[in-house]
């Protein structure tokens, strides 16, 4: 789990309020003194952008690529999701936008890397 925080330039801090978890938790967690709830560790998951069985077994048993619906334009689908993202962002305060600008400038090295 620190392994892939520090991949994605984030501090435990930082991470553990993504998450909604005191950095003093995570701090437990990533030094395996505690174990976590089912929707902590799916949270965890998400936020790392691994899979579960990343997490508990060290590789990914499942595909990594992206699926979408093909039924549905590409226009649609993207004007969706382009209101989708505006609507959460305008719900965000100044310093969650801030770790959400990290979040992204750290994972965008990793996409569309086959």
């Amino acid at each position: 789990m620190r392994r892939e925080r520090e991949k994605l330039r984030l501090s435990r801090e930082e991470f553990a309020e993504i998450i909604g978890l005191s950095d003093y938790y995570v701090g437990q967690l990533e030094r395996g003194e505690r174990q976590m709830s089912l929707p902590v560790f799916v949270k965890v998951a998400g936020c790392l952008h691994v899979s579960l069985d990343y997490l508990v077994w060290g590789k990914n048993s499942l595909s990594d690529k992206y699926i979408y619906d093909e039924s549905i334009p590409y226009e649609t689908s993207q004007n969706n999701q382009d209101m989708e993202i505006e609507e959460l962002i305008g719900k965000l305060s100044p310093k969650e936008l801030e770790l959400i600008k990290k979040v992204i400038k750290a994972i965008i090295p990793y996409l569309g890397k086959d």
